[in-house]
């Protein structure tokens, strides 16, 4: 089964909003064994949806568009789509039932005709109920293909797709088993580890499909197969990974969590052991903490943060020695590994993590070169410390120094 994206708004195409939504639809389509086809980005204009949608149509069995359903003039996706179809119109009693309760519930100001308006859609279509917003999805069957049109709205969208869309999709379809595997790999380039597994990588059955994904300071090794029996492609690809992990095991940091995050896998691990993770930062200003924060249930194991990010909240908040600063440096391992010791004891944690550096484009309170980054690791029975030089691009700094420092947790908690 193919399907196509179609993102609608002008605020997409001049850069005002980055598409996230088309990632989180491709993510739980794969899961289904449904294959993304294409991903188009278009604007809030007629004739380019018309034209969008016939040519999706001409390749795909499951178009999806996301945006255009809201109450003013300027969405328009739902007219355009009734036009496609050559339909009209009409209001919806469940739906205007919904917007009304929606209403009642979270809103103070009085509806308007435009909001009720919002129960309108193509007489062609089955609503898909939208529990967290007025703009309904939509569900339309045009012979042996589906259109689904959602919100643009990323919560809006992400509850009907996980709660109406996809069930309906496996209802449909049946459709093939799609599996992936990731491997995390540290201190090797793309062009070093290919060399170092380029005789593996010749000796992939062909139903398997491997991908390099680079990122700054990591690079991921993703195996790809699809097919009708899922236990002989997952026993397929754990052989691969058996037969390629010797080749770099020195590297080799785990596989990757489902959702493609290497934080997941360090949450994960952490619950299990029922250790706990205190953060002090500086020159990332909060980043590493906000890669497990964003996740759900990061409360289980992250006990808390701090970003001391001038000398001043390191000595007076983090308690870090002036002396210290003055012999050494704030940028330095010395203060990195007080920083961690003192962020464990703060916070009562298991281990704890701490940057410093120069992210440049200034050196700041230190004469360390741009780009110095001091990462310290503080365990129960020991602190150490890693230095780096990451370059002079500072948004290229903070990101190496974040996945640096999720590389030397997750190296340290699975020593055991």
């Amino acid at each position: 089964m193919l399907a196509e994206i179609i993102t609608i708004g002008d605020e997409l195409l001049i850069g005002q909003v980055v598409d996230t939504n088309s990632a989180f639809i491709a993510k739980q389509l794969n899961k289904i064994g449904v294959s993304v086809y294409q991903i188009t980005s278009i604007q809030d204009d007629k004739l380019h949806i018309l034209q969008a949608l016939k040519n999706a149509e001409s390749r795909v069995d499951i178009i999806i568009c996301t945006g255009g359903l809201g109450p003013t003039k300027d969405d328009i996706t739902k007219k355009t789509i009734a036009e496609y179809f050559e339909d009209t119109l009409e209001r919806n009693d469940a739906v205007l039932e919904n917007i009304e309760t929606i209403w009642k519930q979270h809103v103070r100001t009085t509806m308007l005709q435009v909001n009720r308006d919002q129960a309108l859609i193509p007489s062609k279509s089955k609503p898909l109920m939208n529990r967290l917003g007025t703009a309904p999805g939509m569900w339309i069957e045009k012979q042996d293909k589906v259109f689904i049109s959602l919100p643009g709205v990323p919560y809006e969208m992400t509850e009907l797709v996980d709660n109406e869309v996809i069930p309906k999709l496996k209802e449909k379809f049946n459709c093939p088993f799609i599996l992936h595997k990731t491997m995390i790999v540290y201190g090797l380039g793309e062009s070093a580890l290919a060399d170092r597994i380029a005789s593996w990588e010749d000796a992939l059955p062909s139903h398997i499909k491997l991908a390099y994904l680079p990122n700054l300071g990591k690079m991921r090794l993703r195996l790809s197969t699809k097919g009708s029996d899922e236990a002989q492609l997952k026993k397929d690809i754990q052989d691969q990974i058996n037969k390629v992990i010797p080749l770099i095991r020195e590297e080799y940091a785990g596989l990757e969590d489902e959702d493609g995050s290497v934080e997941v896998v360090i949450a994960k691990q952490l619950t299990k052991l029922g250790d706990t993770l205190a953060i002090a930062e500086s020159c990332t200003g909060g980043a590493v903490a906000e890669r497990f924060t964003v996740h759900s249930g990061a409360s289980a194991f992250f006990k808390g943060g701090l970003v001391t990010y001038s000398t001043q909240s390191k000595i007076k908040v983090l308690q870090v020695p002036e002396s210290d600063i003055n012999t050494y440096s704030v940028v330095s391992a010395q203060v990195a590994e007080s920083m961690a010791r003192n962020a464990k004891a703060l916070f009562q944690s298991d281990y704890a993590i701490a940057t410093t550096g120069n992210a440049g484009p200034t050196k700041g309170d230190s004469d360390a070169e741009v780009g110095t980054v001091h990462i310290a690791i503080a365990t129960n029975t020991e602190v150490y410390s890693q230095a780096f030089n990451f370059g002079n691009s500072r948004i290229k700094v903070i990101n190496k120094a974040v996945n640096k420092a999720l590389e030397m947790l997750l190296k340290e908690i699975f020593k055991n």
